[in-house]
């Protein structure tokens, strides 16, 4: 069985004086992709944000390779490598595109590696190569959420987090980058997948957690999910 890289046990986060996470229990093992499902306000992206360190949490534990990480700062996170694209993407939009996939490995000193990385980026995103000089702030939504894809992963995440990557998107861009996740999951990037357009996450994990009001309510096989009756009433719009 494959090694549990992130175990979430009993979390508890409140956010703007409200129990916004009640009691959650879910992990996440090597080589998989998972996906947290849920509609808007369950507690998914601030359970996200008490994983990454840049929210304190009330009760509970969050264990990354086998250690807790209460107490610590998100950049010593990142430097084990637990890595998020937030939602909203959060790029340096008065820095080129280069300039931000740099500050992705700031806290790197492999000089060759990391241009080694920057030119993989740039295969992985064709895109970003294009435009590689040009300042992250004249790109669309859907090229900056490539970017800032691209700027997690120059930190070699051993877990990556998307929160909401598909949000905000043209129903093209949408595709290309449900297409950009598959690519890096079959690299070999375990990844933990936050979204509200559920059926194209499920299609795409190992494994689903369905999150309502601050509680897993559901989890399983992703695409025994995909076809649970419940699921598909509450999250597919049937």
């Amino acid at each position: 069985m494959a090694q549990t890289l992130l175990k979430i046990s009993g979390l508890k986060v409140a956010y703007g004086g409200i129990q916004a996470v009640k009691g959650v229990d879910f992990e996440v093992r090597e080589g998989e992709l998972v996906s947290l499902i849920g509609s808007n306000g369950a507690g998914k992206t601030t359970t996200m944000k008490a994983i990454t360190g840049t929210l304190p949490f009330l009760g509970g534990n969050i264990e990354f390779l086998g250690k807790s990480i209460k107490g610590r700062g998100a950049w010593d996170l990142v430097g084990e490598g637990l890595v998020m694209v937030p939602e909203g993407r959060g790029v340096f939009t008065r820095m080129t595109i280069t300039e931000n996939l740099q500050i992705g490995a700031y806290i790197r000193k492999d000089k060759a590696e990391i241009a080694r990385d920057i030119d993989r980026v740039f295969t992985t995103f064709p895109r970003l190569k294009e435009r590689a000089s040009q300042l992250a702030g004249t790109m669309s939504g859907g090229e900056q959420q490539m970017l800032a894809m691209g700027r997690a992963l120059m930190a070699r995440p051993k877990v990556l987090l998307l929160d909401e990557p598909s949000m905000g998107l043209s129903p093209i861009m949408v595709d290309k980058i449900f297409e950009v996740v598959k690519q890096v999951y079959d690299q070999g990037v375990t990844v933990l997948l936050v979204e509200q357009n559920a059926s194209r996450a499920l299609q795409l994990a190992d494994r689903g957690y369905v999150m309502e009001s601050g509680l897993i309510t559901m989890s399983g096989d992703a695409k025994v999910m995909l076809s649970d009756p419940k699921v598909r009433a509450a999250y597919l719009g049937e």
